[in-house]
């Protein structure tokens, strides 16, 4: 059993203050990671059921077996872990605002950080995802323009509750028609909200993409009062004629 509580790292960004903890819940008699950004929890390893799924869900859309896939927002590595163990994968690139995440899964601080090190599918990119997007040259910095398969976004708490105002254009009618660009006939943007399903951003979806599913994912929030749920939005572009 590990400490009951232990900070193991502690970063000043120009996001706010990044912390990274590990605790011993007793209630649950299990280890547990948490990510911090100020006073807000970006992620906890108690809670990565909707973290899964937005790594399973999109590749169930797609056929074929060299399938390449960008995953926006690195966390606890939960959604790129479940991402690599599909077979069909041919390369996964990772991108994160925040190097000092990467580190933490570079140096082994967390978990998933050695199963994605290890993988040579798998790229870490320190990079803003959404200034990569709307730029001409794409988001992958070794290949300009390339397209995916599968784009998978878990960076904002939802299309409306963004962690930076910068953010919001990628949400907006010029941004999705951008993203839909950067995938293949038949490729599938996926997207994750802690908010319940958006009326009116599933319609903005509707405009560029041929497909459109959203999927609310429950799961136990450990309150034993009543269960809670993430959504998960599915785009699919066109497929080719």
């Amino acid at each position: 059993m590990s400490a009951r509580f232990e900070e193991l790292d502690w970063r000043q960004t120009p996001m706010g203050e990044l912390i990274l903890r590990r605790r011993w819940d007793l209630t649950f008699r299990k280890e547990v990671y948490e990510i911090k950004l100020n006073d807000e929890f970006l992620m906890s390893s108690l809670f990565t059921v909707a973290e899964v799924e937005i790594g399973r869900l999109p590749l169930t859309k797609l056929a074929g077996t060299a399938l390449d896939v960008v995953v926006g927002g690195l966390g606890l590595g939960y959604t790129a872990q479940t991402v690599l163990e599909n077979p069909n994968v041919r390369s996964l690139v990772v991108v994160d605002a925040l190097s000092e995440v990467i580190d933490w899964h570079e140096r082994g601080l967390i978990p998933a950080g050695v199963t994605l090190t290890s993988d040579p599918r798998c790229t870490l990119v320190h990079g803003d995802f959404f200034a990569m997007a709307r730029a001409a040259t794409g988001l992958d910095p070794a290949a300009p323009e390339r397209l995916f398969h599968a784009i998978i976004v878990d960076i904002d708490h939802s299309p409306r509750h963004l962690l930076h105002p910068s953010h919001a254009g990628f949400y907006e009618s010029s941004g999705l028609q951008r993203l839909s660009e950067q995938l293949h006939p038949g490729g599938v943007f996926a997207l994750w909200s802690d908010d319940r399903p958006d009326e009116d951003f599933t319609k903005a979806l509707e405009k560029h993409f041929a497909e459109v599913e959203v999927e609310v994912v429950g799961f136990d929030n450990l309150s034993g009062k009543r269960e809670a749920a993430n959504t998960i939005y599915l785009a699919k572009t066109a497929s080719a004629r």
